[in-house]
């Protein structure tokens, strides 16, 4: 007795999981072109943020060469001293 009482819950538990995949399966079939869609987009932003993140980095880059020459050309003139009246 005992053993069909412990055996009705389970059955009623694999049930309403059954049921529960059921109802999943049929909200995925009806929505799917929309989801579809979604996706692209989700996938086409990161891809959109990933290029700008790539292209800021590369251009950071490039404005650290233009700060290293500015930096050699400050040297050049720190090396050559003060123009003053008496040695222009």
């Amino acid at each position: 007795m005992a053993e069909k009482e412990a055996a009705r819950p389970a059955q009623a538990a694999k049930e309403e999981q059954l049921l529960r995949r059921r109802q999943d399966l049929d909200f995925f079939k009806k929505n799917a072109e929309r989801l579809r869609k979604r996706n692209l987009l989700t996938g086409l932003c990161i891809g959109a943020f990933v290029v700008g993140m790539f292209s800021y980095t590369i251009l950071s880059v490039r404005q650290e060469r233009i700060v290293e020459e500015l930096d050699e050309e400050a040297r050049i003139h720190i090396m050559r001293g003060p123009r003053t009246g008496a040695n222009s």
